[in-house]
């Protein structure tokens, strides 16, 4: 994605209406060279999609991966996760991630 032009998505997790536990998620920026790195979260309160995260990250200096959910989170709606870099050298780069879900009976 084009990082430093606009926030761009990285991935959404789950599903409207259908309750998960996200027990982690990783994000890799171990491509990036921005001092500013911002991961942000939205999900859906109350039927309308709210930011619910926001953190800023220096790719030179933080670790190439980033435990943005490190313990169980309960969802019921989609969650989208997405990134910003402050460096136009970013753009196109690959951010990978990873994350351990769980679906709620």
């Amino acid at each position: 994605a084009d990082w430093q032009t606009a926030e761009s998505d990285v991935v959404t997790i789950g599903a409207p209406d259908i309750r998960y536990k996200v027990h982690s998620l990783l994000l890799s920026i171990h491509n990036l060279v921005g001092n500013i790195v911002t991961v942000r979260m939205y999900t859906s309160v109350n039927g309308m999609e709210r930011r619910v995260y926001e953190q800023s990250f220096d790719a030179t200096a933080d670790p190439p991966g980033l435990w943005i959910i490190n313990g169980t989170l309960g969802i019921h709606n989609a969650l989208r996760v997405t990134l910003q870099s402050n460096n136009v050298a970013d753009n196109g780069k690959a951010v990978d991630y990873d994350y351990m879900l769980e679906a709620m009976e």
